[in-house]
């Protein structure tokens, strides 16, 4: 099979398509001819050598994938050979071909293309389990979303939405802020021209975010506990600022507030497999009435991978970016 392999750590060429043997599904998973991979910015972290697969994981990048099944490991009885999936994977996803947990795939909604379908897994299961499980947002209660126009920003939109919460979100161009309003947020602040602690006190009357997801880091820890309100959560998913900050604790005992923390990846499947569950059974059903789509920015072939990720380093992509096989469906 066609695969993308990283030749040795460094700029997006270093990307390169590659003959590789096809992976053989073990027990309890399946092989999936792939039409769609979602990019993410762990790929671009793996590629310059910051950030390696977990033991035993293949070398391939790639978190995410949609396509058909076409073989099962042993034990598997659902999903059915034949079926069309989506799935969260740990690696390998830029090829033509991945094996991938049998309870880490989803059915592809019945709205949306298997393009569309790729760019869900990773952002889906990273807001679900950190906005809604860690950091338990209620209906009613406001979100903050730093990085808006980012693949996990615009879902973070899209399922705050869902669920009934008020969505603030920062973004770095008038033309960011401007797509996370159409996709739905209620509130959005050009974290360059305004300071976002500021901006989102005086949306909330003073009041602050119940809930705050960063992908930022560094300086921004405090003031996420600055902008939070009494009882708020924040959950931590990515450090793009900085892995290091000061904080003055007497806030976060006064507000009673709680900071929460994770990465997706090196989890066992066994959480991913729950995880996977959970959005079947609350997620999944919305697509049909509320008509959830992931805002997809470009779609690259698969042997550009380095074009994809020299767009995404650009970051002026809003939504997802994703990888296409030569049997890749059009979108809708």
């Amino acid at each position: 099979m066609t695969a993308v392999a990283i030749r040795e750590p460094g700029p997006p060429e270093v990307l390169q398509a590659v003959e590789r043997p096809m992976p053989e599904p073990a027990a309890g998973e399946v092989l999936i001819r792939v039409a769609a991979a979602g990019v993410n910015r762990p790929d671009i972290l793996q590629r310059m050598g910051l950030y390696p697969p977990p033991p035993g994981v293949t070398d391939i990048p790639g978190l995410e994938v949609a396509g058909e099944i076409v073989r099962l490991g042993e034990g598997v009885r659902e999903p059915a050979s034949g079926a069309r999936v989506c799935a969260l994977v740990a690696g390998g996803g830029y090829a033509e071909y991945v094996s991938a947990p049998a309870v880490q795939c989803l059915a592809v909604p019945a709205n949306l293309s298997l393009e569309e379908a790729a760019a869900l897994p990773e952002t889906f299961f990273t807001v679900w389990f950190n906005v809604f499980e860690r950091a338990r947002l209620q209906p009613g209660e406001t979100l903050l979303v730093h990085g808006g126009a980012s693949g996990i920003g615009t879902t973070a939109i899209l399922l705050g939405k869902a669920f009934a919460a008020r969505v603030i979100v920062t973004a770095g161009t008038a033309r960011k802020c401007a797509a996370c309003l159409e996709l739905g947020a209620d509130v959005a602040i050009d974290y360059r021209e305004e300071d976002f602690v500021a901006a989102t006190l005086r949306a909330t009357d003073g009041r602050g975010a119940d809930v705050i997801l960063d992908i930022v880091g560094g300086e921004y820890v405090a003031r996420n506990v600055a902008a939070a309100s009494v009882e708020g959560r924040i959950a931590l998913i990515a450090t793009q600022g900085g892995h290091r900050a000061e904080v003055d604790l007497r806030p976060l005992l006064t507000k009673r507030l709680t900071i929460t923390a994770s990465t997706l990846r090196p989890q066992p499947v066994a959480n991913k497999g729950r995880l996977a569950e959970a959005l079947r059974r609350n997620v999944w059903p919305l697509f049909g009435v509320r008509q959830l789509k992931p805002m997809i920015y470009a779609r690259f072939p698969l042997a550009d991978a380095a074009g994809a990720h020299k767009l995404m380093e650009s970051d002026v992509h809003i939504g997802k970016i994703v990888l296409l096989t030569r049997m890749t469906e059009s979108s809708t």
